[in-house]
């Protein structure tokens, strides 16, 4: 797109994966923005970031992902004044379907079920 904004509202067209399930393991750099670009979280000041109210709200929010979602954690990030930037690692326990074929046990005695849940036969 040439200076163009994609569906009148990003400046670039999304580069997310059509097929890919963002759900999956991985490690995912993230971008959350304020509305309207709005200095919500702080300021620069002497090249340094002096966080808001709303800005301290936003990193401690930030810093409880790894105790509010047991299979996401938190590498590298920063708030700046408008935005936050973060890359957060998704690692997913081993499937129960795993499991069932004694792969992640060493037990070869459960049954799988249509949920992907294991039961003892």
């Amino acid at each position: 797109m040439s200076g163009g904004k994609y569906k009148n509202k990003y400046r670039i067209e999304s580069t997310r994966l059509k097929y890919w399930d963002y759900a999956n393991d991985g490690m995912y750099f993230i971008t959350i923005c304020t509305k309207n670009r709005q200095f919500y979280f702080g300021d620069c000041i002497n090249g340094k970031m002096k966080l808001s109210n709303i800005g301290e709200t936003a990193k401690n929010e930030l810093l409880k992902t790894e105790s509010m979602r047991k299979n996401v954690k938190l590498d590298e990030w920063v708030v700046m004044p408008n935005h936050v930037h973060a890359i957060i690692i998704i690692e997913n326990p081993v499937s129960d379907a795993v499991e069932t074929q004694g792969v992640a046990s060493g037990r070869g005695d459960a049954v799988e079920t249509q949920c992907i849940a294991s039961l003892r036969p």
